[in-house]
This record gives structure tokens, C-alpha cells and sequence, in this order.
């Protein structure tokens, strides 16, 4: 929970979020000191509390029925139940927002202003209020009233368009990273924000209202390779392990399992041509610099 020697101690946060994105901001505030309340519905608790096999074991070593998914993003907090369809929920979580300093909630666009719960109305009983709303595409457009999972954007932001092995090669075809990343990365997203929100709450006395959306981060974390398509009209290919811009910098078979090399600048690529008895590689003008390795790459990796 809190500690006084963290950087949060006196921030009250309270979660009405569920399953990834808005859990994963909340536990980082938590991890960072932050008194966190998550509010779960009465009977079922959070989503993801079911999201197993894998299960938690008790004592004894056998499976319970509580997921080990909850655990990965709710640790820190404390959790209560309200049913927030009933009237007297509503009145508890008015009180509660009126003493916090921040309230993170995942609904569907309009969601919570159907129980007078949204912005404007917890605004109205406490101004310094942050409040965090993450959504699949926004609180506004085309999109906003639609639901947003994380294999969802992954395949609309074009991120399992550059993951996976190119077309023609065995196991051909896009791939969804192994983890919920645009979740991940949301939550992460949103706790940066409320913390700039907490400083300039600082300076003005005033809360604010932070629209976070998983589509805007699945695009931005595209990174190096939006920036390359933005800049040459190019679409990114799969690729497999290899990087669109370095070589060698992927994985090889061998005789007892793959291995790695990660070849980054051109001190590292000189010291490994030694290293495999081709100091000759070094100062080959085809494979000299990164930007020739990359060019030539069918040549230095056959």
C-alpha cells in the first residue's frame, strides 16, 4: 500500500476500471505509492479474477478458482465491491470521488453518465479531480460507442502486419504479440498523463479530464516503423525476427538450438567479424556501416 518514503503516498486513486489497460495504470500508481481503491461488482468481481486456467493454489498446492491474470496488474490495491446500478452505489462512489485525487474508469463512451457518474458530474463536487478515461478509440468520432479489445487494435493500428514471419515462408502470416501490448502500453500512457496532470494541478488548483485510447497508443508505439512509412511511402513487411534497419540482428539456427546475435552499431559488427575469423567483413564496403549492412543484407546473410 502506501509507504511514506514513495513518491505517491498522498494521492487517493479510485479504479472503477477492469481487465488490462486501466488495472495496469492503476497498479503503477499503486507500485509508486498511491492509496488505490478498485471498485469490483458485487458477486463477480473483475473480469480477469475468471480468466484462468492458469489458476492461484491454495496452501495445499491445489488449484483454486481465482486466475493468476488478476494478480498480474491488481497488486497494491485494495478492493471493495459497489453495485453502481442501484442508487445507493452511485451515493458511495459521489462520496468517495469527492475525496479523491484521481478516478480511472475503462466504460464504454457514456457509460458512467447514465449513473451520473461521468466527468462533468463528480467535476461539480470536487475540481480537483483527475479524471482517466480509457476507451478502445476515444470519446469522440466514428469509433467512440464501439468496444475496444487489444486483438482489436493490434490488427487496426498495423501492428500484426509487421509481426510475424513474411509472406511465403512457413508459418506465413500476421501475428498478435504474445501479450496484450496495446494494453499494456494504454495503462502506461494514462499513469504518464495523470502524473503530469498531478503537476499542473500544482500550479492551477484544478483537475482535469484525460481522454486515453487504445487505438492512439497502438499507433504511436508503431514507432520506427510509422516514422519509415510516413517518410518513404513504404508499407512495413513482416520480417520475422530480423530489424528493418539492422543486420545481422535476428535469430540462426545451429547445430543445438537457435542462437541470437544482435548486431547494433559498427564497433560491434567489427569486433564479431574478428570474432568468427572474417576481419575482412569489417572493412568491406558493402557491410562497413549499418546503413550498407542493411542494404546488402541478402549478401551478408544468405
Amino acid at each position: 500500500m502506501t509507504d511514506k518514503q514513495a513518491a505517491l503516498p498522498h494521492i487517493k486513486v479510485l479504479d472503477l476500471s477492469r481487465v488490462l489497460a486501466g488495472p495496469w495504470c492503476t497498479q503503477m500508481l499503486a507500485d509508486l505509492g498511491a492509496d488505490v481503491i478498485k471498485v469490483e461488482k458485487p458477486g463477480e468481481g473483475d473480469d480477469t479474477r475468471h480468466w484462468g486456467p492458469p489458476f492461484l493454489k491454495d496452501e495445499h498446492g491445489n488449484p483454486t478458482e481465482h486466475a493468476s491474470y488478476f494478480t498480474s496488474c491488481n497488486r497494491n490495491k485494495r478492493s471493495i465491491t459497489i453495485d453502481i446500478a442501484k442508487p445507493e452505489g452511485q451515493a458511495l462512489i459521489r462520496q468517495m470521488a469527492a475525496q479523491s485525487d484521481v478516478l480511472v474508469e475503462n466504460f464504454k463512451v457514456g457509460g458512467l453518465a447514465h449513473y451520473g457518474l461521468d466527468y462533468e458530474s463528480l467535476k461539480a463536487i470536487n475540481p480537483r479531480l483527475i479524471y482517466c478515461s480509457i476507451t478502445g478509440f476515444g470519446q469522440t468520432g466514428p469509433y467512440a460507442e464501439r468496444a475496444g479489445y487489444d486483438l482489436m487494435i493490434q490488427a487496426m493500428s498495423g501492428m500484426m502486419s509487421i509481426t510475424g514471419q513474411p509472406d511465403g515462408s512457413p508459418g506465413e502470416g500476421p501475428l498478435r504479440v504474445g501479450v496484450a501490448i496495446t494494453d499494456v502500453f494504454t495503462g502506461i500512457y494514462a499513469t504518464t498523463a495523470i502524473l503530469a496532470a498531478i503537476e499542473v494541478r500544482h500550479r492551477t488548483g484544478v483537475g482535469q479530464r484525460i481522454d486515453m485510447s487504445l487505438l492512439d497508443v497502438g499507433m504511436a508505439i508503431l514507432a520506427n516503423q510509422a516514422a519509415g512509412y510516413l517518410n518513404t511511402g513504404a508499407v512495413p513487411q513482416r520480417q520475422g525476427n530480423s530489424h528493418p534497419s539492422l543486420a545481422p540482428y535476428q535469430d540462426f539456427p545451429t547445430l543445438d538450438g537457435s542462437m541470437l546475435l544482435a548486431i547494433g552499431n559498427d564497433g560491434q559488427f567489427g569486433r564479431f567479424s574478428h570474432a568468427v575469423g572474417k576481419p575482412e567483413w569489417a572493412t568491406d564496403p558493402r557491410f562497413a556501416t549499418t546503413a550498407q549492412r542493411n542494404i546488402h543484407r541478402t549478401e551478408l546473410i544468405p
